[in-house]
């Protein structure tokens, strides 16, 4: 007897379902018809993963729960209330390898843009205005990335490439990782954030992160800093970022990722001078749903098959904390 899939869209469905279906009995389920379709499952396929529609139609009978499901995306926070974690033999799968390099490219287009006041010019451009003007550098300019995981580590490599000197902030101090060099634990990160001209936030949101990114950090950032937000919104006070971006007190920020999203169109953020904003799209490329999906049939295989997943979540600490990428 096959498994029962089913599959949460929004909008349009994933790419290539022809050959989810030759695999797995599969329904396909918007957040409103969730709850009479997901009891019962075998698997949940959620190809829109920042929604509360998972966690309101999950059953209240273990028995009725999936036994595996795979988020497509990197973040997991959605997935993370109790029913789900508690439950032993439910699996948890992320798209870990997906989003790594898009995100890093898009980190640095970000930082050039900044440096570069890409926005001041091209609204220059639309009043047809020759103003010209100096702008920063970025070779030898520091950067912390805060989160070392497999995003964080692809946003260092790329960053060092280009010449700026990159360190990373994490649960453990070290300094031979092969990505950061110097890895910054609660006793140095404040130092860190003093010497830092760009702070680029890539953790995942969990109960131990969420609002790190408080008034007290903010206030220890270097005078003119900026702040780059790839991870999620709920790491960030958005009230205290706020006041320091009115207040001149950091240079600008970047901001992929909120707390609410949509981001509400009365939010001050969208008016502050030396702020960007874009629309939770950093890892999102053209060939993003092919590569999210390969990744899914790949896993749907092993599942069939009795062989372990890739990309396993520990439930508890909220990501990936191996190399799960299983012959």
């Amino acid at each position: 007897m096959r498994d029962r899939l089913v599959v949460l869209y929004r909008g349009n469905r994933p790419p290539a379902t022809a050959r989810i279906e030759r695999l797995a009995d599969t329904v396909y389920a918007t957040e409103e018809e969730l709850p009479h379709l997901l009891p019962g499952a075998d698997v949940l396929l959620a190809w829109v993963t920042i929604t509360p529609a998972i966690r309101e139609a999950w059953p209240d009978d273990p028995q009725k729960a999936p036994r595996w499901v795979h988020a497509s995306s990197a973040g997991v926070d959605s997935f993370l209330f109790p029913a789900l974690v508690d439950e032993p033999r439910v699996l948890l799968t992320n798209a870990r390898g997906v989003y790594e390099q898009p995100t890093a490219e898009y980190v640095l287009g970000l930082i050039l843009a900044l440096a570069k006041d890409f926005p001041g010019t091209w609204e220059h451009q639309r009043r047809r205005e020759w103003r010209p003007r100096p702008s920063d550098g970025v070779t030898g300019r520091t950067v912390l990335v805060w989160g070392t995981g497999p995003i964080g580590r692809a946003i260092a490599r790329l960053l060092r490439a280009v010449g700026m000197r990159v360190s990373g902030a994490g649960r453990r101090s070290r300094t031979d990782d092969p990505d950061f060099g110097t890895v910054h634990g609660a006793t140095t990160l404040r130092y860190a954030l003093t010497e830092a001209d760009y702070v680029v936030l890539a953790a995942p949101l969990t109960e131990d992160t969420r609002g790190m990114v408080d008034a007290p950090v903010l206030a220890a950032m270097k005078p003119g800093a900026r702040l780059i937000n790839v991870g999620r919104g709920g790491l960030v006070d958005e009230e205290a970022l706020v006041d320091h971006l009115a207040a001149g007190r950091l240079a600008g920020a970047a901001l992929d990722v909120f707390a609410q999203e949509p981001l509400p169109a009365e939010s001050p953020l969208w008016n502050l001078p030396g702020v960007m904003i874009s629309p939770h799209t950093a890892g999102e490329t053209t060939s993003e749903r092919e590569a999210l999906v390969g990744l899914f049939l790949d896993n749907l295989t092993r599942h069939i098959e009795g062989r372990p997943l890739r990309n396993m979540v520990d439930k508890r600490r909220g990501y990936v904390v191996e190399d799960t990428h299983p012959a």
